[in-house]
This record gives C-alpha cells, sequence and structure tokens, in this order.
C-alpha cells in the first residue's frame, strides 16, 4: 500500500473524485466530510499528507482551523488547502498557519499529484541515508536532519518541513545568495509563488525566540541568503 493521503473535503462528489483519482496513483486515502470526523481520526493515526479544503460544512474557516489543529499534533506533515477561494488573503492565511502548499481546484489533476510527489520528495530525502548523518551548526543554529529539529540559541524552533528545507538551504552555504529558482530547486518547491510568505514566517518564528535575529537577508533583485 502507498503513502496515506487524508483528504478533507464536504462536496461529497468531489471528495469521491480526488479519493479515486489519487488511489488510482497507488496513494491509500481516507477521506472526511467534516472537521471533527478528520480532527478525530488524526488524533488516532497522522496522515503522511493532509488535502484540506477552507470551508467545511456549517464551518466557512473550519479548514484553517484544521490546519492548526493537525500542526499542533505534527509539524512535519505536509499539509496543502486545496480550495476554491483564491484571494491573495486566504493564501497567505493558509501559509502563515503552517500549510506547505496552497492550490484552487482548477488545478489538473497532473499539477496536483506533481505538487504532491515533491512534498514526498522532500520526507524521502530527509529520511536518507546521507540526512540520517547530517547535522548542520551555524553560530547559533542548529540543524539535526535526522531528527527534523532546528533550534536558535539552544531552544526549538518548531519549522514545518518546507520551513526546515529552506532554513537549511540557506544556511548550508552562509553568505551566499540563494535566487528564488535556486531556493525552489534546493528546498523542492514546485513553484516559487509562495517563498516570500515562507520566508515572512520563518523569520517571525526565530524572532519569537530573539527578537534581534537578522540572519535571512533579502537581495533585492537577487534572492536570500544567511548571513555569515
Amino acid at each position: 500500500m502507498g503513502r496515506r493521503i487524508a483528504i478533507v473535503e464536504d462536496e461529497a462528489a468531489i471528495r469521491a473524485n480526488y479519493a479515486e483519482a489519487l488511489a488510482r496513483q497507488g496513494y491509500e486515502v481516507a477521506a472526511y466530510p467534516d472537521r471533527p470526523s478528520a480532527l478525530a481520526a488524526f488524533r488516532v493515526r497522522l496522515p503522511e499528507l493532509a488535502i484540506i479544503d477552507i470551508g467545511l460544512g456549517d464551518e466557512p474557516e473550519g479548514g484553517f482551523t484544521l490546519c492548526g489543529e493537525l500542526r499542533a499534533l505534527s509539524v512535519r506533515v505536509p499539509i496543502i488547502f486545496l480550495t476554491a477561494r483564491d484571494s491573495d488573503f486566504d493564501v497567505v492565511s493558509g501559509l502563515r498557519l503552517g500549510a506547505d502548499d496552497y492550490l484552487t481546484k482548477d488545478v489538473s489533476l497532473p499539477h496536483l499529484l506533481a505538487r504532491i510527489a515533491a512534498l514526498f520528495r522532500r520526507v524521502e530525502a530527509l529520511a536518507g541515508e546521507q540526512a540520517r548523518e547530517e547535522r548542520l551548526d551555524r553560530s547559533g543554529l542548529g540543524l539535526d536532519v535526522m531528527r527534523l529539529v532546528a533550534t536558535w540559541q539552544g531552544l526549538a524552533v518548531d519549522l514545518t518541513l518546507t520551513e526546515f528545507w529552506m532554513v537549511h538551504t540557506l544556511a548550508k552555504t552562509p553568505g551566499h545568495v540563494k535566487s528564488r529558482d535556486q531556493l525552489m530547486q534546493d528546498a523542492r518547491l514546485v513553484d516559487d509563488g509562495t517563498i516570500t510568505s515562507h520566508v515572512k514566517r520563518i523569520r517571525r518564528k526565530f524572532a519569537a525566540i530573539d527578537p534581534s535575529f537578522d540572519r535571512i537577508e533579502s537581495v533585492y533583485g537577487m534572492g536570500y541568503r544567511w548571513k555569515a
């Protein structure tokens, strides 16, 4: 059986269509019509990836709530919002809550499958033999790639899978500018549309521990770098 994907979608026909399409690709699929049933299942067994709609039944923001609840259970499970809502506010809200990706329902099935595969490739890369032996330390920053643990000044920083990859990509070559394309490739992002939001969220997490944190530097017109 393939990797376990949870789909949380209140429209039965859409839920069935996605579940069938993913099952044809070899994934094990668990589908839920609302937030309470999904959350109850997550508390028993975490999925390996979750696809969540924002509006769930009588909860217009139920998907946002569920994302936060799932993040409280695990900061590592990849989360994709798949929704009809396409406003910048909703996109930023979703990423701020810890989602790894945000797609609208007009996305093609091949593109959705590519996004899912990209997230699983990140999981697999971090679980690889090379990753198991790797630890990165950069004057205050500690990254344990085997355990997916990040620390700053000795205190834990709860990074999502995407955020961990991005910090790792920047910090492994301090002082070197990573263009958006390089960051997208190294962090295994399918496109760069959400890089800015992810960087802002990462900065906030470090600043919550150290208000003077300034190691991630924007280089205008070029990209980002980890200050040496």
